[in-house]
Order: structure tokens, then sequence, then C-alpha cells
């Protein structure tokens, strides 16, 4: 079976959820989050102090689901 792209790597609530997802290829982080997931949702890449995209080791990448 094919390496997922996207790992899903961190996920918190119900109706209010905040999902972090790595990219397995580049290593960057993405914020999604919603208040409702019926009426849509926000993605974001991540950021560290300096503006940088957070990016995650490939060796590190591991998803909730595993």
């Amino acid at each position: 079976m094919a390496k997922d792209r996207f790992v899903e790597i961190y996920s918190q609530g119900v109706t209010n959820v905040r999902k972090i997802i790595v990219d397995s290829e580049t290593g960057v982080n993405y914020l999604l989050m919603s208040s409702n997931m019926t009426s849509g949702c926000g993605l974001s890449v991540l950021v560290d102090e300096s503006g940088k995209p957070v990016i995650t080791p490939a060796d590190a990448i591991v998803s909730i689901y595993e």
C-alpha cells in the first residue's frame, strides 16, 4: 500500500475540531479548525515565531491511527 501524503498527527474535539495534518513529503504542518464541521472549516500553515513553516522530520511522522 502506498504511503499517505497527508497524515493526521493530532486531533482534538468533536464539535470544535482542531487537527494537525502533516505533508509526509515536505514535512510542512497544517492546522485545520472548525467550530461546526457542517458549516465549513479553515486550513492554515503552522508557522514558528519567525514566520517560517513548522517542519516535522519524515522519520518523526506518526499517524494517530497507527
